[in-house]
């Protein structure tokens, strides 16, 4: 993987873009960030927005913009602030950046993709032998957060369905955001594994990648929302899940269903999506409780476990999206990544992880060059 850093310095913005330079397929990823905290937010998403035109402009004419999440300090107030008229899957989530600003993002572009619209907040990004869909903000309003999963996810499969396609078969990651975690993730965590286990989801076939965090959305009463990426074209030999047994736990010996990570192979590469990931052992306890520099070291540990089992690197990141129960941890936190893995784009926000003792929580993208003959390529 290739790094860079451009700083738009009339902008008081800084990207960090990941390059991964794949045969006929290109893929890239920024995280985008403002510096100056004292602007206001018409002006950094106008600032954010023509630093993403001005790296549209740089990377190659192929390249299309297929995924923009914004992490943002004010879901309501900001919503009318968001690109219009956009062919590209959109998602907001009120997670507030901890450099002090009102808004990051990260973006996705993959080269020769056709970009087409799947209904709501919702796209395809088609290659000749698959079609990458992008389901983003599925929410409800319905009565609690048991109610509003339960209800997601069921929409979710009926599109899936109309598709032809399936929860088991074909969807890769989600991300699926809760207002009051503290309170409120056992109901999301109860609806979903049920759900799952309709679809044959089990701890003796598969889950899916996934991070449960602290998230709120546009409408107050919305207290469970979520973004999931499927693809169609795979077949159940491209899919293979990473345990990190020697350092994690089965996360269903704790009740919650999704896998640690999981590989995608085509054939000229591989993707590994690393889920949300603590400072945990491998009986599924805390390690280095209370202690944020010994949780963050333990946290990409077991990272670096995942990867290794995928057979990746720390230097195949392509984006980490960091999350900190405690604003106070920020600056401790990016010294570290700093100075250990100042190259990867990675956005470090406010977002209380699923259970309290879990001070820092990682998540993460890989990319890698791979032969796999029995596969068409990305």
């Amino acid at each position: 993987m290739e790094y860079k850093t451009i700083e738009y310095e009339e902008l008081a913005i800084r990207v960090r873009l990941s390059v991964f330079d794949g045969k006929g397929a290109g893929e890239y990823h920024a995280i985008v960030e403002n510096r100056n905290n004292a602007l206001d937010a018409e002006t950094q998403y106008r600032h954010i927005a023509q630093a993403l035109s001005a790296v549209q402009s740089a990377l190659p004419a192929n390249a299309v913009p297929v995924l923009k999440r914004y992490f943002v300090s004010d879901a309501v107030n900001h919503a009318s602030l968001l690109p219009k008229g956009e062919n590209v899957a959109i998602s907001i989530v009120q997670q507030p950046p901890l450099n002090g600003s009102k808004v990051s993002v990260w973006a996705y572009w993959a080269c020769d993709v056709i970009i087409r619209p799947n209904g709501e907040n919702a796209v395809i990004a088609e290659r000749p032998a698959y079609k990458h869909l992008f389901n983003m903000q599925l929410h409800s309003r319905n009565v609690d957060e048991f109610a509003q999963t339960e209800e997601i996810f069921q929409t979710y499969g009926k599109e899936l369905a109309g598709c032809r396609l399936s929860l088991k078969d074909n969807a890769v990651r989600t991300w699926i955001y809760v207002r009051d975690v503290d309170t409120r993730y056992a109901g999301m965590v109860e609806a979903r594994r049920l759900y799952f286990r309709r679809q044959g989801l089990t701890e003796h076939t598969h889950y899916l990648a996934s991070t449960g965090i602290e998230g709120k959305y546009l409408y107050p009463e919305t207290t469970v929302f979520a973004d999931v990426y499927a693809v169609a074209g795979i077949v159940p030999e491209q899919i293979s899940y990473l345990k990190g047994a020697t350092h994690l736990s089965p996360t269903h010996r704790y009740g919650v269903t999704f896998e640690r990570a999981t590989a995608v192979d085509y054939g000229d590469r591989r993707h590994v999506f690393v889920s949300g990931t603590a400072s945990i052992d491998n009986r599924g306890e805390i390690v280095f409780p209370l202690n944020i520099g010994k949780q963050t070291e333990r946290t990409l540990e077991n990272i670096g476990v995942l990867l290794a089992e995928g057979g990746c690197s720390m230097n195949d990141i392509a984006q980490l999206i960091v999350y900190l129960r405690d604003t106070a941890d920020y600056h401790r936190v990016s010294t570290c990544l700093s100075t250990h893995y100042s190259g990867i784009p990675a956005a470090i926000i406010w977002a209380p992880v699923c259970r309290p003792g879990w001070l820092v929580e990682i998540e993460c993208i890989a990319v890698k060059t791979a032969e796999n003959r029995d596969f068409a390529a990305f």
